[in-house]
């Protein structure tokens, strides 16, 4: 289907509300692949929109209690895989139980819509490779240091083939209940909405780096969100982080950890 070309909308000078054009700024500074939406018909009743948030409001507490839980036991345990697990299922269950969610589409040169694939890995290496140069900062801050050590001892302690296979799950049950039911079932503001809550559920941890890493990826992935009308983008993009994380994090943090205990016995 041809589709005109989309265009964001110019400042208005004459607004007053500084939050308004404090976000109008921030999104005409992003790149076009973030600022511009895709048409998309997402209408649905009143009833179905309150089932949505009945559904959404009871999976976010019972998600975030099995997250914390799941976090707190021990590494390659059979607890471990069992709350981390179900986890992931009431993510899934509970996006699914809450109404229809859609892919999403992004707008090629072309004017034709497409399924977003490319971009979003290309995002999700560009996300890892931001991470890690701040993981190289992060060794040398001592609660940081032992934030992200206490989360990679579950990649260093359990068998590799469960460990991805869990991030995996969890990275797109994710991406279902919080880009897809969660979004939906926001009015105004969906993306700080979102992005809020998806730190909530995190602070659940009690890991200040999962928490830091929440914020910065809750937001791009709820961007995505907007942008697409889906959660297909920001699933790739989480998806190819989780992925690189697991692969090259701990190895950088072993490396690094001698020194870390000579630094301690002085």
């Amino acid at each position: 289907m041809k589709l005109p070309e989309i265009t964001i909308p110019k400042l208005k000078a004459d607004s007053t509300d500084p939050l308004a054009r404090g976000r109008d700024r921030v999104v005409a500074a992003l790149p076009r692949w973030l600022s511009e939406k895709v048409p998309r018909d997402h209408n649905e009743s009143a009833a179905a929109f309150r089932r949505r948030r009945r559904v959404v409001g009871a999976t976010s507490l019972v998600g975030a209690g099995l997250l914390g839980a799941g976090l707190s036991t021990e590494p390659g345990s059979n607890r471990f895989y069992a709350f981390t697990g179900a986890t992931a299922a009431t993510w899934v269950v509970g996006g699914l139980a809450s109404g229809k969610l859609h892919l999403g589409y992004t707008q090629g040169r072309d004017a034709q819509l497409h399924r977003p694939v490319v971009v979003p890995v290309a995002v999700g290496a560009g996300a890892f490779g931001a991470f890690y140069a701040a993981a190289l900062v992060a060794r040398y801050i001592p609660p940081l240091n032992r934030a992200i050590n206490s989360v990679l001892r579950y990649a260093d302690q359990g068998s590799n083939g469960p460990v991805l296979i869990t991030t995996l799950a969890n990275g797109a049950a994710e991406e279902v209940f919080f880009r897809g039911a969660l979004y939906a079932a926001i009015g105004n503001r969906p993306v700080a909405a979102s992005t809020g809550v998806y730190v909530l559920a995190t602070v659940a941890t009690r890991n200040p780096a999962l928490v830091l890493a929440s914020v910065a990826m809750g937001a791009l992935f709820g961007l995505q969100r907007r942008a697409s009308g889906g959660i297909q983008a920001p699933m790739l993009t989480h998806l190819t982080w989780s992925v690189l994380m697991l692969r090259f994090l701990p190895p950088l943090f072993r490396r690094s950890a001698p020194g870390r205990q000579l630094a301690a016995a002085r």
